[in-house]
């Protein structure tokens, strides 16, 4: 069983967390590593270097969040003299900055998730349209879309009622052709929205971490 042709993400767009202190973050990847806020709303903070281009979504959620799947997020740049860095933020947050070719300020370079069974989780990854890739640096098992990667780290994942990971998001030609790809292998449809700038659908995948497939509408206007 295949992902349907043609229906690829293109990019690794955001990653979004639920955080009952959403400013702390924000406050720190603006003031640290020289991102903006290019979004805010009651529910949740957008920061990035670029809005068409790697992000984090800070989702305001009650807490304390427990880190479940998600290991840590590595941002890239294109040049770090003193080697990659790491930060523990609050409420489990772990941040990393590698170097890796990029023509923006800031990309996402990889998310890291604990997996039950990793080699496994790559492989129906792969059926969800992400593309097989060899392991990096960690040697762990990881699939790769537009030049970053999602890779899978031996662990629990658990069960969490209130998950640190809202969500992945990967960016896609069209929102529509992945609903149907989805109803094709009878991948469960969490929900469609349509927003002022994109159109997206939600996907439940492997050890139940949530996947947006989401397209840029051409009204697009975030900077």
């Amino acid at each position: 069983m295949t992902y349907a042709a043609g229906v690829n993400p293109t990019k690794l767009d955001h990653v979004a967390y639920w955080l009952a202190d959403r400013d702390t973050i924000a406050d720190f990847v603006t003031t640290e590593l020289g991102m903006h806020v290019i979004d805010r709303t009651d529910a949740f903070t957008l920061v990035g270097s670029d809005a068409r281009r790697g992000k984090l979504t800070l989702f305001a959620a009650e807490g304390p969040r427990e880190r479940g799947a998600l290991k840590h997020v590595a941002l890239r740049v294109a040049r770090l003299p003193g080697g990659e860095r790491w930060y523990d933020l609050s409420e489990g947050v772990r941040l990393g900055v590698v170097q890796a070719p990029t023509d923006v300020d800031y990309d996402l370079d990889h998310v890291a998730l604990y997996s039950a069974t990793p080699e496994e989780t790559a492989a129906e990854y792969a059926m969800l349209g992400f593309d097989p890739a060899p392991p990096g640096a960690s040697r762990c098992p990881r699939v790769g879309v537009g030049g970053a990667f999602v890779e899978f780290h031996s662990g629990d994942p658990g069960a969490p009622e209130k998950p640190l990971l809202n969500h992945i998001a990967v960016l896609v030609d069209s929102a529509d052709e992945h609903i149907a790809a989805a109803n094709d292998l009878g991948v469960g449809i969490d929900n469609v929205v349509d927003a002022p700038n994109t159109y997206a659908v939600f996907l439940r995948g492997p050890e139940s971490v949530r996947l947006e497939y989401v397209e840029h509408k051409p009204t697009f206007s975030l900077t």
